[in-house]
C-alpha cells in the first residue's frame, strides 16, 4: 500500500460530540532525574533494536517486503519511536530541554516539566476525538474471524501488477482461482481499498471511508496493526513503553499478513500459511484470535488515555 496512512478518519457527529482529554485535576506522579532518564534510555535502545533492520537497509538503499511496510505505510521514522514521553499526569524533575518540548510545560517543582494536556486538546481536539471514536467503536464491537486474509489476494485479482517484486506462490490464475473459491469479508476500509475493480463487488460489503467506523471490528488483523497508528497519533499522551508494544504488535501482525498472503517470500525466510487449504485456515485463525485479544489489550490501554 502506499504511504498514506495518515489520512484522517471520518466519524459521525455523535461520536465527534465527545469530549476531548480532560486536563489531570489529581497530582502528578514525579520522576526523579535518575529516574526517568534511565526509562528514556532503554526506551531508546528498545527501539533501536526494533529499527536496526529498517535503518540498515535504508542505508544501503534496500527494501523488505514484510519488515519495511511499518515505515513506508504509516509514514512514521524510526527517530520518532526513540522519543520516550512519560505520558498525561507525570511530571519530569531537572527536564531540562524538555520544558521547550511541544506540548510540554513547566511543572510544579522548578526546573520540572509535564506534558500540557489542555494545550495538546486545544490545539488536536478534533483528532483526539476522531481516534477514541474508531477505538471505543472497534472495542465494542464482537471479534469477526474467517476472511483468511483474502484482502491482499483481492488487491490481485485478474490484474497482471502485482504490489511486490516476489513471485505468487500459485501464479496468477491460481490466484483468481482461490479469490472467486471464497466469500470475501474485508472489514476494513484502508484493505479494501486497494481491491482491483472485479474483485470489488464481490466483497460483502460497499466499504467507504465515510463509513468506515461502522465496519471496524477488533479481529481485523489491520485493526490491530492501526492501534500503533493511533498510539504515535496520540503522541505525548501515550508512554513511550506503550508505543513500543504497539509497534511490536504491528511488526508481528504484519508477518502473518504477508504469510497468508500469495506471495512466495521463501527467499525472504517466511513460510506460506497455505489459507487455500483448511490446514492453513486454521493456523491463520489460531493466530488471528491471538492478535485480536493482545490488540484488545492495548486499545484498551489507549482509550484509558483519553477517557
Amino acid at each position: 500500500m502506499p504511504a498514506d496512512a495518515s489520512d484522517p478518519v471520518v466519524l459521525d457527529a455523535a461520536v465527534l460530540d465527545a469530549a476531548v482529554v480532560d486536563a489531570e485535576v489529581v497530582e502528578p506522579v514525579v520522576l526523579d532525574a535518575a529516574d526517568w532518564r534511565a526509562r528514556a534510555e532503554a526506551h531508546a535502545e528498545r527501539a533501536d533494536a526494533l529499527t536496526a533492520g529498517r535503518r540498515a537497509r535504508a542505508a544501503r538503499g534496500q527494501t523488505h517486503p514484510v519488515e519495511d511496510f511499518l515505515f513506508t505505510y504509516y509514514s512514521y521514522r524510526p527517530a520518532l519511536l526513540r522519543r520516550w514521553h512519560p505520558g498525561a499526569g507525570v511530571e519530569l524533575a531537572d527536564a531540562g530541554e524538555r520544558i521547550a518540548w511541544r506540548w510540554y510545560r513547566p511543572g510544579a517543582a522548578p526546573g520540572s516539566a509535564r506534558v500540557d494536556v489542555e494545550r495538546h486538546g486545544a490545539e488536536r481536539g478534533d483528532l483526539v476525538r476522531s481516534i477514541r471514536g474508531v477505538l471505543s467503536a472497534t472495542a465494542g464491537r464482537t471479534a469477526v474471524f474467517g476472511c483468511f486474509g483474502l484482502h491482499e489476494w483481492a488487491m490481485l485479482y485478474r490484474s497482471p501488477d502485482t504490489r511486490h517484486s516476489a513471485p505468487l506462490r500459485l501464479g496468477q490464475a491460481g490466484t483468481d482461482a482461490v479469490v472467486e473459491a471464497h466469500d470475501l469479508k474485508c472489514t476494513h476500509f484502508d484493505a479494501f481499498r486497494f481491491f482491483t475493480p472485479d474483485a470489488v463487488p464481490r466483497n460483502r460489503d460497499a466499504l467507504s471511508r465515510e463509513r468506515q467506523i461502522a465496519f471496524e471490528q477488533p479481529g481485523c488483523l489491520h485493526a490491530g496493526m492501526d492501534v500503533y497508528r493511533w498510539a504515535m497519533k496520540l503522541g505525548p499522551l501515550v508512554p513511550g513503553e506503550l508505543l513500543l508494544d504497539c509497534f511490536t504488535l504491528a511488526r508481528d501482525i504484519r508477518e502473518l499478513d504477508m504469510r497468508a498472503s500469495p506471495y512466495d517470500l521463501s527467499e525472504w525466510g517466511y513460510a506460506p500459511v497455505a489459507i487455500e487449504i483448511p490446514d492453513g485456515k486454521a493456523e491463520y485463525v489460531r493466530q488471528q484470535r491471538g492478535f485480536a485479544e493482545r490488540a484488545g489489550v492495548l486499545r484498551a490501554r489507549l482509550l484509558a488515555l483519553v477517557a
